[in-house]
């Protein structure tokens, strides 16, 4: 049961963002999208448009104003702040003077963010409008953004076209957000478009971090931008479930709970 009510939040939430995104969706695009029923398509988009995040019309849906973006960045950022905290305090205290990282578009990615704005010759290469954003203040910091197409949802720019030039940086450490951390997906992303900017940093990044709450463990996102072969060190809070961290020791990964 919790799959599947862990699916149809990913689905409704997707949805939501096409809808955002295209200005007009139809049914018969959705179902054929998602592979599910038109009904199916039709009781989502009638659950959305009972909290006035969408507005139905005939054999599709159009977005309500401000909807999208509101949702998912306030959502987000007002969860699990404490851990987020703690977690961006540890992530930063990896980076040394001298490094080039890279943050993502993650509210967890932010939080290390904050927690860099005191330090000295660092260079942080980031998608994310809200990490720029944070370091404005940072005269310390050099921030590094690839091209891109701005996705509301995410307040970062996404699309690959931008990320050649960064051939010419070597990153030190990478760090992860992430939908879900579970074995075999490894880490995942609710968004296609996201997980296609993950996926090619992550290979750039000689350490990959994933800084996940508790919450994060054992879910599964529709798009996977990261093995666990490929990641170096996760950082979460007390709260993660033992066996999965067990688990995830077991493949030689280091775990640091704060």
């Amino acid at each position: 049961m919790a799959n599947r009510e862990l699916y149809l939040e990913e689905r409704r939430h997707e949805i939501l963002r096409l809808v955002q995104q295209q200005g007009r969706v139809s049914v018969a695009e959705l179902s054929r999208a998602f592979g599910v029923s038109e009904v199916t398509v039709r009781a989502d988009l009638q659950a959305l448009a009972d909290q006035e995040l969408i507005v139905r019309t005939h054999g599709g849906a159009v977005p309500a104003n401000d909807t999208l973006q509101d949702l998912a960045l306030a959502s987000r950022r007002s969860k699990q702040v404490r851990e987020k905290s703690q977690i961006g305090a540890a992530g930063a205290a990896m980076v040394e003077e001298g490094d080039a990282v890279y943050l993502d578009s993650s509210s967890t990615a932010l939080a290390i963010a904050q927690h860099l704005k005191q330090r000295q010759r660092i260079t942080v290469i980031t998608s994310s409008l809200a990490v720029a954003q944070e370091l404005l203040d940072a005269p310390g910091v050099t921030v590094v953004m690839p091209g891109g197409v701005l996705q509301r949802d995410t307040a970062s720019l996404v699309g690959t076209d931008g990320l050649a030039f960064l051939q010419q940086y070597h990153i030190q450490k990478g760090f992860f957000g992430a939908h879900g951390i579970a074995k075999p997906e490894g880490l995942t992303d609710i968004s296609f478009e996201v997980a296609a900017v993950k996926r090619p940093m992550v290979a750039r990044c000689r350490q990959v971090v994933a800084v996940v709450d508790a919450t994060k463990w054992g879910r599964v996102g529709m798009a996977s931008f990261a093995s666990l072969d490929e990641v170096h060190r996760v950082i979460t809070d007390q709260h993660a479930p033992a066996d999965m961290v067990a688990e995830i020791e077991a493949m030689g990964i280091a775990v640091i709970m704060v």
